[in-house]
């Protein structure tokens, strides 16, 4: 890990020297944003036969986008699984205060949602942070940095109307000074559910939560894969209840890290802090935040200023 932060802190200092008119970071992580080619309106999601109409103060950014941020910028494991985000219209994901809603289907089945009034949360939460200990193990293997789940940051809720579980969850990351918020809706349709999972700092915890009501209603299954429309003699049923889906069963089953980070690296920034020069970009006003980003990032922006 050592070995990538100096040599990202290289091609840094590099990319600087060789753009004397423009030697600033925020610079550098602007032109990434600018590359980013963000929707609006109705999006027929590729998975699941849904769509998704971006709500107001949203906008929408692509499968591969999105793995790009989260994979390369954010730090977090791959995951193919990837249909989109949403992120608020006032801010790019390169700045400090960025945060998404990361978009997934999961093709398991209806899920009956019968225990849904009978799981105690707080006994839930300690076999979670027990399991989110074990999995450690695989993350340390892998390169990433271990994660604890600290608590509930909004207790689990199910809307047995509308079919739709929500909570969120805080986790410490590493020796990270600032903790991550995963704010995590399921969507249950006849086949499969949609996952949508916000990813900030605990600090946009009120400001996610209160975009939650327009997030619910933005994406829809269309007829004849609504949960209503579940047919007990042809449709397979999950292996997953509600308690299940809080629980981080599924995503833990299908090799994906239920738990995301949006400073996947941040040892980064103290190495960084060393070079005075450098230093007072990361405590600007639009101070952008960057964990994990790879020699073609800083290829691609000196290809651009060279042409």
């Amino acid at each position: 890990m050592i070995k990538k932060l100096l040599s990202l802190l290289l091609i840094i200092t590099g990319y600087l020297s060789v753009n004397a008119q423009q030697d600033t970071l925020e610079a550098f992580y602007e032109k990434i944003e600018q590359s980013f080619k963000y929707q609006t309106g109705k999006i027929e999601l590729t998975q699941g036969n849904g769509t998704l109409n971006v709500p107001k103060g949203f906008k929408f950014l692509d499968s591969k986008q999105t793995q790009y941020v989260l994979h390369d910028l954010w730090g977090n494991p791959e995951d193919t699984t990837v249909l989109g985000s949403l992120v608020p219209e006032n801010r790019g994901v390169t700045y400090g205060d960025s945060w998404l809603f990361v978009i997934n289907y999961q093709p398991d089945g209806y899920v009956k949602d019968d225990d849904a009034n009978e799981i105690d949360y707080d006994e839930l939460l300690e076999q979670m942070k027990e399991d989110t200990k074990v999995s450690n193990e695989e993350r340390k293997k892998l390169g990433y940095e271990t994660a604890e789940l600290v608590g509930w940051a909004s207790k689990p809720f199910y809307d047995s109307n509308l079919k739709v579980l929500h909570w969120a969850k805080e986790i410490k990351f590493g020796n990270a000074d600032v903790n991550t918020l995963n704010y995590d809706l399921r969507v249950l349709g006849r086949r499969g559910m949609y996952n949508v999972s916000a990813v900030s700092n605990m600090s946009e915890l009120q400001e996610v939560k209160s975009s939650i009501p327009g997030i619910i209603n933005s994406i829809q299954f269309k007829d004849g894969d609504k949960y209503i429309d579940f047919d007990s003699s042809t449709d397979t049923v999950a292996a997953w209840t509600i308690g299940g889906l809080v629980a981080g069963k599924v995503l833990a089953k299908a090799g994906f890290f239920a738990i995301l980070a949006k400073f996947g690296k941040v040892i980064f920034i103290g190495l960084i802090a060393a070079f005075a020069a450098v230093k007072k970009f990361f405590f600007n006003k639009k101070d952008p935040v960057v964990s994990n980003t790879k020699e073609e990032v800083a290829d691609e922006q000196n290809n651009q200023t060279q042409e």
